[in-house]
């Protein structure tokens, strides 16, 4: 399809007087993964539900694959893989009958087959038939991101995916949906409190608070908005004390300084200004074992936004 895989203007919707999100703009482009970050009441799975057609909103619109969802929410339905942050799955069937009776509801014709292919990929092969009553948050999390893949939707909504997952389970996780946008073009809308699970695998992150957008884009992008320059971190044996900072604060190029941890944590302009930094320091008298720059993590933007929202 041409334009974006995902459309937002304006979205707005409310709960009994309380705006759950806040006239929404955005638009995510096919086979992109982007992170809807913010903490719990920002309006991410509000989001989600609307995108599709779980809910109607208030004002605004939105399309998904080029569908209203309030007006064709069944179709919409068809193209997307929805993972709630609860499982939801029925404890009274086994894992194979959970992803059957999705695949029976979807016409599935190879419903089994792919059930099968899919509780391996995620290590439950062996707890097919088993009832998912007995199941750990883990596993009952895995069977559910199974059913939401049975389909193989173009478009696939995560709310925290690897919440309850052990680190390996947790990889695999982050590698399966790094691997369906980038090698099959599948669109992914990723709602996590993991920033340095976003960091890996989104391609931009939506900042939400009180419903609406603070921040849209690119770690990097949004860091040269937020700061100027680039951060050092200076290893000068222990950490500067007022001297050293002023000194530092002398040396050409540096727009900030002040002390951390084993030296100190210098702002320059751009990373060409280091070598002359390094240089300067020494001639001051002021011993360096090591300037490692350091760009702005998800961290440090996430929570710079949040602090001026």
């Amino acid at each position: 399809m041409t334009g974006p895989a995902i459309s937002i203007r304006g979205l707005t919707r409310s709960f009994k007087g309380r705006i759950a999100v806040d006239e929404l703009t955005l638009d995510v482009a096919a086979g992109e993964v982007v992170a809807l970050l913010g903490p719990n009441g920002a309006g991410k799975t509000t989001t989600v539900r609307l995108l599709n057609g779980v809910l109607a909103p208030d004002a605004g619109a939105c399309s998904v694959l080029g569908l209203d969802p309030a007006e064709h929410g069944d179709d919409v339905r068809r193209l997307t893989g929805v993972l709630t942050e609860s499982a939801g799955l029925d404890d009274r069937l086994t894992a194979m009958e959970n992803l059957l009776s999705v695949a029976q509801i979807r016409g599935i014709d190879d419903g089994r087959q792919r059930s099968l292919a899919l509780l391996d990929r995620f290590g439950m092969a062996e707890y097919a038939d088993r009832r998912c009553q007995g199941f750990s948050t883990g596993q009952r999390k895995r069977v559910a991101l199974a059913r939401a893949l049975l389909h193989d939707p173009e478009v696939l909504f995560l709310d925290e995916p690897t919440s309850g997952l052990d680190p390996e389970a947790t990889r695999d996780v982050v590698d399966l949906i790094a691997s369906l946008a980038r090698e099959r073009g599948r669109t992914v809308i990723l709602c996590t409190h993991f920033l340095a699970e976003a960091n890996r695998i989104a391609d931009r992150m939506a900042v939400l608070q009180h419903g609406r957008l603070r921040a849209f884009g690119r770690p990097d992008e949004l860091a040269a908005e937020l700061w100027q320059g680039l951060a050092v971190e200076l290893d000068l044996g222990a950490t500067a004390d007022e001297r050293a900072v002023a000194a530092i604060l002398t040396v050409p190029g540096v727009l900030s300084a002040e002390a951390a941890a084993g030296g100190a944590l210098v702002r320059v302009g751009a990373r060409e200004d280091v070598p002359g930094l390094v240089a300067a320091v020494v001639g001051l008298g002021l011993p360096v074992f090591g300037a490692a720059p350091r760009p702005a993590t998800v961290e440090d933007v996430y929570f710079a936004i949040q602090g001026l929202a």
